[in-house]
């Protein structure tokens, strides 16, 4: 190998395009950009503008809600919490709670509350104090001879105003 030999691999550089000079280049006159008008120039079209016609996001009917007040919840597995156990990250002893989850490193943040979903199964004998829990969940813990609390609030029909 000598020095006058070494070259770089083939399109390991991309020769840049020269536009505009000239009519022989290819790339004269217009440069690339088509004819005149709007999508000739910089900036291009405004994004969802067609042209004066009616753009399709308000051709097409609005539908749903979202509820502004709405609370999302953890939602955890029973093997989750297992897996948790089993690698000793959770404490047998004491309750399974929003706080001891995010010490485990089962949830991230607390959110509303946690959710206990019956996903997989559980052999230690845990207590459990969350918001909500599947009613399949709660058989599966009881079986372990666990117990499960919820501490979400009785909901108490209001009302209608007149």
């Amino acid at each position: 190998m000598k020095l006058n030999e070494i070259a770089d691999n083939a399109g390991a550089r991309k020769i840049r395009k020269r536009v505009g000079r000239g009519l022989g280049s290819g790339l004269g006159k217009t440069a690339g950009r088509g004819g005149k008008g709007q999508t000739a120039r910089k900036g291009g079209a405004k994004a969802g503008f067609e042209g004066g016609q009616m753009p399709i996001y308000r051709r097409l009917p609005k539908r749903g809600f979202n509820k502004p007040n709405q609370v999302s919840y953890n939602e955890v597995n029973l093997q989750t919490v297992q897996a948790a156990v089993d690698a000793k990250k959770l404490d047998i002893k004491a309750p399974v709670t929003a706080a001891s989850l995010i010490a485990a490193g089962v949830i991230s943040r607390p959110l509303g509350g946690v959710r206990l979903l019956a996903k997989g199964e559980i052999k230690s004998k845990l207590a459990f104090e969350v918001y909500y829990a599947t009613k399949g969940a709660i058989a599966a813990v009881e079986k372990a001879g666990g117990s499960v609390k919820v501490l979400r609030p009785v909901e108490v029909p209001s009302e209608h105003k007149k």
